[in-house]
């Protein structure tokens, strides 16, 4: 039997009333000890990639080599962007979610 469609509508609105909530689980701070970690390994990371990108950029602008000059600027605009979205990471997240949550 098909229903009505404003039975249908109200069923798409239905809130099935799921909300995030710390301590629901065990081994939620060992999770966040993971994470905060991985995040300092990239940080560490980047830092790495750009000391070599710069290093390579400016072998390649010295020696003549265009093409090492070239990829020294990608890699450091890459370890850059890499590093913006490493330390905006938590912001990005916090920003989408309670995004999310507005929606209604």
């Amino acid at each position: 039997m098909s229903l009505p469609l404003a039975d249908r509508v109200i069923q798409l609105a239905y809130d099935p009333g799921i909300t995030p909530q710390g301590g629901g689980l065990p081994g939620l701070a060992v999770l966040k000890n993971v994470v905060n970690s991985i995040n300092l390994f990239g940080i560490i990371a980047v830092v790495g990639a750009l000391a070599v990108s710069l290093g390579v950029w400016a072998w390649g602008h010295h020696t003549g080599g265009h093409q090492a000059e070239a990829n020294g600027k990608k890699g450091a605009v890459v370890a850059a962007g890499a590093a913006l979205g490493l330390g905006a990471a938590n912001g990005i997240v916090a920003f989408f979610s309670a995004l999310g949550s507005q929606v209604q």
